[in-house]
């Protein structure tokens, strides 16, 4: 079997910008306190895309940009390198031994911790639930296989309080302390690394790399992205840094159901982010009301289909506009397919931009992977077999 992204493969692995070039560390410092590790490479670039745009919507070259958090890491990319950046960073200062990532069969967020955990010494396993079937839901498993965690398989995603419980007892059963990250780490702690995020957008566009954006689109699914941005855009707007005066509307593109990204949900997560930043920066000042985060931010919820991680034909559209680009953009159809899709529409209505696309899926390659069925537990072996009876992968 192929070697897996983060073994031998020592000098990827030590690719780190200094964790106090953060903009929210840069600005209050006292935030190195969390334990805030370096994984990624920051700040990631920002990238005007005329020619996507002209296929998209002839005439438009001008009016879309790219913020690509695809290439945050050379190992494994994507949004959730911030996040990890954060949490794993708190759970190694607490003397954690594994940390265990829950979502889906397909997770990002289950392959990134696992990749990035490694390169700080932390033990990984992940807490499992059945998907819908997608090329890059198996590929995401298969990997994640092949980083061998402790793997805990659910039957539904109804299981996960049981089946986080269980992953707790056999790793304490063990002499180890176990930390369990609840799905895609949406908790206030991992939203401000998109705190932080938002910060630097607004000082690329202070710096003249990017024009300030009318609006903004990105994928929702576990909601700790948006409602890290959230705030992020609206400190930097309030702050003088690079927006001038109401600041760029955040449009998120659901990709999991309501509730689970009910505007309400996360509006309240971005408001307790920014009461934890008040708290650790001790300045009561940088609390922010939900009413004032409500103004610029939108719910996608058009191009969802008919559940998470079912595709959909706009999404399948915008992945051929993508290709006819000539785009190297990783799409895949349960998360990124659909906010492009939200591109699309903005841009083919003549929407007064600049737009721009905030692109979360990572575009690192995915190793060769040997099968790894045998390996895994028979409910995970049954949904590969079912998957390739069902699908001819190239």
């Amino acid at each position: 079997m192929a070697q897996p992204a983060g073994r031998g493969s020592g000098d990827l692995r030590a690719l780190a910008s200094p964790v106090e070039e953060r903009p929210l560390l840069a600005r209050w410092p006292v935030l190195e306190r969390t334990g805030w590790a370096a994984l990624g490479l920051f700040p990631t670039p920002v990238q005007a895309a005329p020619e996507l745009a002209e296929v998209i919507a002839p005439g438009t070259q001008g009016e879309l940009w790219l913020k690509r958090d695809d290439l945050s890491h050379p190992l494994y990319g994507g949004n959730k390198v911030r996040t990890l950046e954060v949490l794993l960073g708190a759970a190694r200062q607490r003397g954690c031994t594994r940390v265990y990532s829950t979502g889906a069969f397909g997770s990002n967020h289950a392959v990134a911790a696992l990749i990035h955990g490694e390169r700080l010494g932390l033990g990984g396993g992940v807490v499992l639930y059945p998907q819908p079937w997608s090329d890059a839901a198996q590929e995401n498993l298969e990997w994640v296989l092949s980083l061998e965690p402790h793997v805990v398989s659910l039957p539904h995603w109804s299981a996960l309080p049981l089946g986080i419980a269980y992953a707790k007892r056999w790793e304490r059963q063990r002499g180890g302390t176990p930390e369990v990250m609840v799905p895609g780490g949406a908790t206030p702690l991992g939203a401000l690394a998109y705190v932080s995020a938002g910060l630097e957008l607004a000082q690329q566009v202070a710096s003249g790399e990017c024009p300030a954006p009318r609006r903004i689109i990105v994928g929702v699914g576990s909601c700790c992205t948006s409602a890290g941005l959230l705030v992020g855009l609206h400190l930097a707007t309030r702050l003088g840094i690079g927006f001038v005066g109401a600041g760029p509307e955040l449009h998120s593109v659901r990709v999991t159901p309501w509730p689970v990204t009910a505007p309400w949900r996360i509006l309240d997560l971005a408001v307790r982010a920014s009461q934890l930043l008040a708290a650790l920066c001790s300045e009561p000042g940088l609390v922010c009301s939900r009413d004032e985060l409500a103004r610029k931010f939108r719910v996608e919820t058009a191009f969802f289909g008919t559940g998470y991680g079912e595709p959909t034909a706009t999404g399948a559209s915008a992945m051929e506009l993508w290709r006819q680009a000539s785009s190297d953009m990783t799409l895949d159809t349960t998360y990124s397919a659909k906010s492009a899709a939200c591109v699309v529409r903005y841009l083919r209505a003549g929407a007064p931009g600049p737009t721009l696309y905030w692109a979360t899926k990572s575009s690192s390659a995915v190793p060769c992977l040997s099968p790894v069925a045998l390996e895994a537990p028979r409910r995970m072996q049954r949904w590969l077999r079912s998957a390739r009876s069902k699908h001819t992968r190239p």
